[in-house]
């Protein structure tokens, strides 16, 4: 992971994923781009000729050169390579263009003025979208041990195996890594691909996984998967974005759609 894509965004997780960023580039010798898109989507009743857009514009624009400067003075005193790139449009869009030269993506877990807990609409199109890997870092984040445990959500199918895949570079820095499977009824006749084979893909690395299955005891998979990686003070979950591209942000399936809802812990996301 030599190239990673932050999203710059003056909001309450903007200090929890440049700190997350900044410990990946360190331990993996990667360099930061730093993409601040600054959006004139303004809705104004009745402005047919555009009159309070115009007038607001200054404002946008002071506004985000004020918080590059204070994040560049910021990365100026950090031991990391980095570049910024600024443009103006929408932010999801820029993200996906962009990530075309990028190993990972890392964003917030919610949209800009987003106030209910609903997977962010951006998240979903670019883990739907792209074939980079997405990081969702929650605001109370305070840092990424590049040799925390890590837990991968299982089962058998191929997005988790993509979100395995796009993980190794995290995984083979971990001091323990978990396959954690949680069986329900509609899986148990899926054995595509059974957590063993994802354990010796993974020893190919020099990775060993401890093969999970995680009890659900009434609770919603989701919280049963953070509530064992907390149980083992793992620092990241991964697992696969399932969905289509389509309308992505009502098309996430429920495990996914409750993790990026609640996030507990920084999830890794690949499709």
């Amino acid at each position: 992971m030599k190239s990673i894509l932050l999203h710059v965004e003056d909001d309450e997780g903007m200090e929890a994923r440049l700190q997350v960023a900044m410990d990946i580039a360190r331990a993996h010798g990667s360099h930061i781009t730093c993409l601040q898109v600054v959006s004139y989507e303004i809705f104004a009743p009745g402005d047919f000729y555009g009159s309070a857009m115009m007038a607001v514009i200054p404002q946008l624009k002071e506004a985000a050169g004020n918080f590059r400067k204070k994040i560049e003075t910021d990365l100026a005193n950090e031991d990391v390579q980095w570049e910024w790139q600024c443009y103006d449009g929408v932010a999801t869009s820029k993200l996906l263009e962009r990530s075309a030269l990028n190993d990972l993506i890392v964003v917030g877990p919610r949209d800009v003025g987003q106030r209910v807990q609903a997977p962010s609409s951006m998240i979903a199109e670019l883990a739907l979208r792209t074939s980079v890997p997405v990081l969702v870092v929650p605001p109370e984040t305070e840092r990424l041990d590049p040799e925390a445990p890590i837990l991968v959500a299982w089962n058998n199918s191929s997005e988790a195996c993509a979100a395995l895949r796009a993980s190794v570079p995290l995984l083979r820095k971990s001091s323990k890594v978990f396959l954690a499977s949680i069986s329900e009824e509609k899986d148990r006749d899926r054995y595509d691909f059974p957590p063993v084979e994802g354990a010796q893909y993974l020893s190919r690395y020099g990775v060993h996984a401890e093969v999970l299955d995680i009890p659900r005891d009434g609770a919603h998979v989701s919280d049963a998967l953070f509530a064992a990686a907390k149980a083992r003070d793992c620092g990241l979950v991964v697992m696969g974005a399932y969905g289509h591209s389509r309308l992505a942000e009502f098309l996430l399936g429920g495990v996914t759609r409750k993790s990026l809802s609640e996030p507990q812990l920084p999830i890794l996301l690949a499709h």
